[in-house]
């Protein structure tokens, strides 16, 4: 009854059963470990973050550059504020509104972006507190540039002057003479007149869409693998039930091809009739 698993048809059958169940359960790992690291991640930025507000901050040249081990460290700097500018369009405690970003002249010449603070309603360069003068230190989180796209950071064209929209290195070097950090500090205490902006977990690090879209696509690779198994049965079974109807004859017979059908007969000519006068 089952020397139909022996024929091509089958064999590609099985062959293709066989590749595609490991396939899918391979996928399906893998977008599981995906997500797993995604919750590592998030677990250890909970606990990095954590941790920072109570250590000692350490000099900024010694946590550069920026990466997931360091972003969020207590930094600190020392030099003279320079330019300062306006990042409009950003959200703290669910209302819009601005930062004050400070550029810190430091004594390799180069300059670190500083948030020293957030302000509710339109960037107005009126309300922004002025810079403290004179030589000063500042301790805050470390933080990696923004990049266009992530965390709700737009690259917004057509600023007046004195603004950006992203707090980058790439960004803000063209708007001064100068050389600028690839990272940026956010106080822990801001200056009088606004409040402080919370540093921001590191790019990758938190249960965002992504890490859910990872989640979504193991329970897709494990039903690939279900419905494979299901139509191989279901077509093994069906083959059973015809090789059964055909035991018992029950199945419905094919016309015989060798019998040859009979020829068409011609139209009989019509009879003629003679009439006598």
């Amino acid at each position: 009854m089952y020397r139909f698993l022996l024929t091509p048809r089958w064999w590609g059958i099985n062959v293709f059963a066989l590749l595609a169940i490991p396939f899918c359960v391979f996928m399906g790992s893998w977008q599981l470990s995906r997500f797993e690291g995604h919750v590592r991640d998030h677990r250890s930025a909970t606990e990095q973050a954590a941790s920072a507000r109570t250590e000692a901050p350490r000099p900024l040249d010694r946590l550069l550059p920026v990466d997931k081990a360091t972003s969020g460290r207590q930094a600190t700097a020392t030099g003279r504020y320079a330019k300062q500018l306006l990042v409009p369009d950003r959200e703290l405690d669910g209302r819009s509104g601005y930062y004050v970003l400070t550029l810190l002249r430091t004594d390799s010449g180069k300059a670190l972006p500083v948030v020293r603070g957030w302000l509710p309603g339109t960037a107005d360069a009126a309300k922004a507190p002025a810079p403290p003068t004179g030589r000063v230190t500042v301790t805050g989180a470390l933080q990696a540039s923004e990049t266009p796209g992530d965390n709700g950071v737009s690259a917004q064209g057509g600023l007046p002057s004195g603004q950006t929209s992203v707090i980058s290195a790439a960004s803000l070097v063209n708007l001064v003479p100068y050389g600028v950090y690839d990272a940026w500090i956010t106080l822990d205490k801001a200056d009088p007149g606004m409040k402080a902006v919370p540093a921001k977990a590191p790019e990758g690090s938190g249960l965002d869409l992504k890490a859910f879209q990872n989640l979504g696509y193991t329970g897709e690779w494990f039903v690939f693998a279900g419905f494979v198994v299901f139509m191989w049965f279901r077509l093994l079974r069906r083959e059973v039930e015809a090789a059964r109807d055909a035991e018992l004859g029950l199945a419905p017979q094919a016309p015989d091809a060798t019998q040859v059908p009979d020829a068409p007969r011609a139209p009989e000519a019509p009879e003629e009739r003679t009439t006598t006068v």
